[in-house]
């Protein structure tokens, strides 16, 4: 039976899990129930190999306005915020490491953990109202929710400076240019492009590019050898894989390679997902 998760709806859509932030009276803020729901979701989904990529997105025109005001307000105290935090690193670095491709929609505003939220993502689309915002310096706070590690990697460290100490606001145009943003599309169209992106990953080798994700989250703290160490273990895991072998016999063939028939005959998922009724 499919499971319910508080301020949050999934849906299957083939080899994709669509996971939608669902607390428009709140802006899809980032509440204590959307957290442990996310949790739960990332949990379920590392167990679950029939789903080959992830579209993030969520209900109305606000994608996340950052950290919950009634948290911040009420459980600002040294204990209270050391447990949320304990408990936020049970659920973002296991999103950002996922070993399958994730990708974002975001429409309307990405404000602080909301922002940091779309870039634990491999690819955003978003919508040509989009804005994506820091304002931790505006509210006193430490730049969060791993943004300090991811946004540097991207743009740079000069630029990511920048953009906190500023507390700037991006447009979608600015996120495009500094290569947050993957794709600008019209706002009706971004379930279907963010979908269809999605499904273009799960259709592909999603094995093998979640080991590659794996080692990408390393190269910037890692040394050459570690690199080619890496790379090696990596490569003979994924050419002994039924991956490997669907796209070597394709190409021999002259024909499209079809690695998610070949995972699924590998892998036998013979049983129910939980995101399925």
């Amino acid at each position: 039976m499919k499971k319910e998760y508080p301020h949050l709806e999934t849906e299957r859509n083939g080899a994709v899990l669509i996971i939608r932030l669902a607390n428009e009276a709140a802006r899809n803020s980032l509440t204590r129930e959307i957290r442990f729901s996310l949790r739960d979701v990332v949990r379920e989904v590392q167990d679950d190999y029939s789903i080959r990529a992830i579209y993030l997105t969520a209900k109305g025109q606000t994608f996340c306005a950052g950290g919950d005001l009634r948290m911040l307000s009420n459980g600002s105290e040294p204990w209270p915020a050391h447990r949320r935090f304990r408990h936020a690193s049970t659920l973002f670095p296991p999103l950002m490491t996922l070993d399958r491709p994730v990708v974002c929609g975001v429409r309307g505003m990405a404000v602080g953990g909301g922002f940091g939220l779309a870039l634990m993502a491999d690819s955003i689309v978003a919508t040509q109202d989009a804005k994506f915002m820091a304002g931790f310096f505006r509210l006193g706070v430490v730049p969060d929710c791993l943004t300090l590690f991811t946004l540097p990697r991207l743009v740079g460290l000069a630029k990511a400076r920048n953009f906190f100490y500023s507390n700037a606001t991006w447009t979608a145009q600015d996120a495009l240019e500094n290569g947050v943003v993957s794709k600008i599309v019209d706002d009706d169209q971004l379930d279907i492009e963010g979908l269809a992106l999605a499904q273009r990953y799960a259709e592909g080798p999603a094995q093998v590019m979640g080991l590659a994700k794996t080692i990408l989250l390393k190269s910037f703290e890692s040394s050459l050898d570690e690199m080619m160490g890496y790379e090696n273990l990596a490569q003979v895991l994924a050419q002994s894989g039924p991956e490997f072998n669907e796209g070597l016999n394709a190409l021999k063939e002259k024909r499209r390679a079809e690695f998610m028939r070949a995972s699924n005959v590998a892998n036998n998922h013979d049983g129910m997902s939980s995101f399925e009724g």
